[in-house]
């Protein structure tokens, strides 16, 4: 059966297009931050290993969230390492930084999301998908406040 939701096809794979790039995002930013939680040391810790837990725990669940709304634009979402690679603008991290270096680039990763569910807003807007807009208007906040409120670590 058509997917007949008021959304042109082509606006809905354009859409679903820029979401699987924040899907890519935040799955690698989620796979960062749970594995700066496994691995902080340093006078932080007890205050750090739980912050990173509470995001990596809110990163999963948008995860989902964002892979649901693909589908819902009857598009496929990326599942795989190898796609998220291709997709995320996120920089990997192969080894465990300090802990101040960690939160830099936990902020940096917010920030970068931020940048993608803006660039999402804007298609969904110009598209009329209020749907999809007001999803990543809920997202964009997280991270900016997110971003906030690691950055206040390092001042």
């Amino acid at each position: 059966m058509a997917t007949n939701i008021g959304i042109a096809r082509k606006d809905r794979e354009a859409i679903a297009k820029q979401l699987s790039k924040l899907l890519a995002d935040t799955y690698s930013l989620y796979l960062k931050t749970h594995s700066f939680h496994w691995n902080v040391t340093g006078p932080q810790f007890n205050s750090l290993h739980a912050m990173f837990e509470t995001q990596y725990n809110e990163l999963w669940l948008a995860a989902d969230e964002v892979a649901e709304r693909i589908r819902t634009l009857d598009q496929f979402a990326p599942g795989s390492y190898s796609q998220f690679g291709k997709l995320s603008s996120i920089k990997d991290e192969p080894g465990v930084p300090e802990w101040k270096a960690m939160v830099g680039q936990l902020v940096e990763g917010h920030e970068i999301v931020a940048h993608t569910a803006r660039a999402a807003i804007k298609l969904a807007d110009k598209a009329g998908d209020e749907g999809t807009a007001d999803m990543l208007t809920g997202r964009l906040k997280a991270h900016e406040k997110t971003a906030w409120m690691l950055r206040a670590l390092l001042a």
